[in-house]
């Protein structure tokens, strides 16, 4: 007999029976955040880059591409709601997690993999027919390794299981901590593995027997880079998360379908999910914001190589300061900020801030100072850290524990839909932006473009994500927690009474 069931057993007497999660177990579930910060490395730190500038492939096609992965988080919403009612190798929510990470840690190989014969046709024909069957078989294994880690979506599920109102803003502050310390990390982990390979060359500049050379003394070390980080993701995956479910979860309590596994079904939850308006306004505020925060993703590090010469390992080192800004802000927020300003007035200056340090991001690329763009890059990160923390709060305030894993599900589709158009966004407009300047001429007629023409093509990614900023302080503005959490109540209560009938 489920303990919902035993009578005279109250709802907070049975949470009193559940261990509350300690600081321990916190800081140890928050590993996987690391984690996962370190294998992002590798897709959006070093293949966007070899891409973009050691194969030469157009930006617009580059960032297509890695954004398939992106394009896949529709089933996010399926694993969140398969999570709420379907455990997998005995656990409802880490048994997704383990085979994501799994599949994911693969797939990152096998890309890999077709990216060398993508250079290698490109290489030998230059870039046209040849190259568009490997163009779309990259495209395929972003998409698997897409799939993979809309399967992880329950992680977040998890910390709304093991949470409550005590634990729920030291979980969110260590967790993001722990990701941005995974980003220094990994700067750190793929300086190393690439070592002497490394190269600031400018490749448009070098015959093709150079060109070749030096793409093939890369591959060892780029092999060997996407053999090592996916298997200490996976070492970490599994030293977060063995038995903290078991121990902490109270998805059991909380959970009045838990007893009969079809009372919330997809579709009862698809209801619950969209039963108020401010569920979508949230959903379009994520889109917006994440479109502001991570369109530059592939191309900041094209953006240190080309305008500021910087090598490999420099260009990713950028995710560090990047990384560092992001954890100043979030600690700043978790003990300032949020207490003095309140969730929506703090996730409003974050937006703000943020503007601003992307117009300075643009701006440091006449200096062509690598010290200058770092300084940049880490106050967008600190912009970064008073959003993230902001949104991650209010993201559990709109979350229903009954259908959790749904809702966390849409949460992370709009974030993951938005960071795939970001991507694509991003690449095409650094290719409008280069058509526009000349400087696409240039590359074609096999020179070097100057820092007139690529500062402007650069400058155009960010300033469009200044104005996604202030798009998303007007949709903020219009939320409404109380009025989400009693339309959600009352979808349940249907949903459940429906079901009876």
């Amino acid at each position: 007999m489920a303990s919902s069931e035993v009578p005279g057993r109250t709802d907070s007497e049975q949470a009193l029976s559940q261990p509350q999660i300690g600081l321990f177990s916190m800081v140890r579930l928050g590993t996987f955040n690391m984690g996962a910060a370190i294998m992002s490395l590798l897709t959006l730190g070093v293949m966007n880059r070899v891409l973009i500038k050691e194969l030469q492939v157009p930006g617009l096609i580059a960032g297509g591409t890695i954004a398939m992965y992106q394009f896949m988080s529709p089933a996010r919403v399926r694993f969140g709601q398969l999570s709420d009612v379907r455990p997998l190798f005995g656990h409802y929510r880490s048994g997704y997690i383990w085979a994501g990470v799994a599949g994911m840690a693969v797939s990152a190989f096998v890309s890999v993999q077709v990216m060398w014969q993508l250079g290698d046709r490109i290489a030998a024909a230059g870039w046209g027919p040849s190259a568009y069957p490997w163009v779309a078989l990259l495209a395929a294994v972003f998409a698997l390794y897409g799939l993979a880690l809309a399967a992880t979506t329950p992680f977040t599920a998890l910390l709304v299981d093991v949470s409550d109102e005590k634990t729920k803003s030291k979980i969110v502050g260590i967790g993001w901590s722990m990701l941005m310390l995974g980003i220094v990390a990994g700067a750190i982990l793929i300086g190393v593995v690439l070592g002497p390979a490394d190269d600031t060359s400018a490749i448009a500049a070098l015959s093709a027997a150079e060109k070749a050379a030096r793409i093939d003394a890369l591959k060892a070390p780029v092999n060997r880079l996407f053999v090592i980080v996916p298997a200490i993701v996976v070492g970490i995956t599994l030293l977060s998360t063995v038995g903290i479910e078991k121990r902490f979860s109270r998805l059991e309590q909380r959970s009045a379908a838990r007893d009969r596994e079809d009372s919330i079904t997809f579709t009862q939850a698809i209801k619950v999910l969209t039963a108020s308006r401010q569920t979508g306004l949230f959903f379009c505020f994520l889109l917006v914001l994440s479109l502001g925060l991570f369109t530059q993703n592939v191309v900041l590090e094209p953006y240190g190589a080309e305008v500021f010469g910087m090598t490999i390992s420099q260009t990713t080192a950028i995710n560090a300061f990047f990384g560092t800004g992001t954890l100043v802000g979030i600690m700043g927020t978790g003990f300032v900020l949020m207490p003095l300003l309140g969730k929506k007035r703090t996730v409003k200056l974050g937006c703000a801030i943020a503007s601003i340090f992307l117009i300075v991001l643009a701006a440091v690329g006449f200096t062509a100072n690598p010290l200058a763009l770092n300084v940049a890059v880490g106050l967008f990160g600190l912009a970064s850290g008073v959003l993230t923390t902001g949104s991650i709060v209010l993201m559990l305030d709109l979350t229903a524990a009954e259908t959790a894993g749904t809702f966390i599900g849409a949460w992370g589709l709009a974030q993951a839909m938005a960071q795939g158009v970001s991507t694509l966004l991003g690449g095409a407009l650094l290719s409008v932006g280069e058509l526009l300047t000349g400087a696409s001429a240039v590359v074609s007629a096999g020179g070097e473009p100057t820092a007139s023409q690529l500062i402007p093509a650069y400058g155009l990614v960010f300033s469009v994500q200044a104005v996604c900023m202030w798009v998303a302080i007007a949709l903020v503005s219009r939320v409404n927690i109380t009025e989400f959490q009693l339309d959600a109540k009352n979808a349940i209560s249907a949903a459940l009474e429906n079901d009876l009938d």
